[in-house]
């Protein structure tokens, strides 16, 4: 058998064969040839008639025995009646690609489940590589528009290079991220609008935010039929928050025994009441005998907990709507600001306890967003970013390239 015959059947890849190939100092150079008569365009993959003319192209493949291995062919640029004068469509790469589909696959596998550093080095590609053939990957194997069929939302931001940019998440009911983009504006939230069309939109029940104003434009702008749900975790903190700011204040206008007895109560006044401690417990009890004001803020953190917990939308309103006036008779600054939030923001509240939808997907999601940075030591592109969350977080299964039978694991 010719070596060109071994080097064919190693290479596995349909339609396509080695003519020849060249040994070099630091690389192997395999000389390769498509086996189709016909071409297509490598846009539409219609077939063509006619060729312009023909090029030479190389394509980065898999290493073969710890050694770069090249792929080198006449490409055909073709006349088709859609796109214009293109290159044809070749069974081992992407139209527009330099590298071979199963060293894409390869890499995009990789990047699933490694740091860019450890890929980079691995693949002996740069690390800008790694973000656009995952997005390419991404695109490529992503079936039907992630679009369709959306009726359940949730939107939430990311922030990368120390928090000095973001990246704007749509995710679906499913837990899949679907859209994503740079900047956390309503402008870029009107992009993805743009991109959904106005039938599909309309077809949106629920959007599922934080209170970010600009979300809130974007969402009341173009999808005014749908139900605005404001994440429960959100809410809620502004009352933790708001607490903390009584707590501090206290602490520093505090003065003999009213001092000691508020010192070391942050965790306490936070906590659940499940999760208390007998000392946590003293504690409390301690501020309840010498600090009325912030023992006030403290029942008002754990009276919207309350509320929040219900099911009876009505019911809920009416409490809420009483908490909204103790709040603002308080004399407690904090909660004042609070409540007239939570008094602008009443309807996306009460569709928490309607629904019982909230922002707990896109906040996992988040966390595992913010996995694949610290792995990857940060980014400097907003492209390369969203296309590692797309390949990690849309829901692919990636495999190796692997020509061959798939052996079942050792027991």
């Amino acid at each position: 058998m010719r070596a060109t015959s071994v080097l064919t059947k190693l290479l596995a890849i349909e339609r396509t064969r080695v003519v020849a190939f060249v040994l070099e100092s630091d690389k192997i150079l395999l000389v390769v040839k498509s086996t189709t008569r016909r071409p297509r365009c490598g846009t539409c993959w219609r077939k063509c008639r006619h060729v312009h003319d023909r090029r030479r192209r190389r394509w980065r493949h898999l290493d073969v025995m710890g050694v770069e291995c090249w792929l080198e062919a006449e490409v055909r640029r073709v006349r088709c009646p859609r796109c214009g004068v293109t290159t044809e469509m070749t069974p081992w790469a992407a139209h527009g690609s330099g590298f071979t589909r199963d060293f894409e696959m390869t890499l995009a596998f990789l990047a699933q489940r490694m740091d860019k550093t450890a890929v980079t080095r691995l693949m002996r590609v740069a690390w800008e590589t790694v973000g656009r053939v995952a997005g390419r990957v991404a695109d490529r194997l992503r079936i039907g528009d992630p679009l369709d069929g959306l009726r359940h939302i949730a939107i939430d931001e990311l922030s990368y290079r120390r928090h000095h940019n973001y990246v704007t998440i749509v995710i679906d009911q499913h837990g899949h991220v679907v859209w994503a983009a740079p900047g956390r504006s309503a402008d870029t939230l009107r992009k993805f609008f743009d991109e959904l069309g106005q039938e599909r939109a309309a077809a949106l029940e629920t959007v599922s935010v934080d209170l970010s104003p600009a979300f809130t434009s974007a969402i009341e702008e173009r999808v005014p039929n749908a139900t605005i749900v404001y994440d429960r975790f959100h809410v809620q903190r502004l009352a933790h928050n708001a607490l903390d700011s009584v707590r501090r204040e206290q602490v520093r206008n505090a003065v003999g025994p009213s001092a000691k007895a508020i010192k070391h109560t942050r965790w306490a006044l936070q906590k659940n009441p499940w999760n208390l401690s007998a000392i946590d417990i003293g504690k409390l009890a301690d501020v309840q005998r010498t600090n009325a004001l912030l023992y006030r803020a403290y029942l008002l953190k754990e009276t919207l907990a309350a509320i929040l917990d219900r099911r009876q939308v009505h019911v809920a309103r009416d409490k809420l709507l009483d908490w909204i006036g103790w709040a603002n008779r308080s004399k407690l600054a904090p909660f004042r600001r609070v409540a007239k939030t939570i008094k602008q923001h009443i309807d996306g509240v009460l569709a928490y306890v309607r629904t019982g939808l909230s922002n707990a997907r896109a906040e996992a999601m988040i966390g595992t967003v913010r996995t694949i940075t610290k792995r990857s030591f940060g980014f400097h592109s907003a492209y390369s970013l969203i296309g590692l969350i797309m390949l990690c977080c849309s829901g692919l299964a990636l495999e190796p390239a692997f020509h061959g039978p798939v052996l079942p694991p050792k027991r």
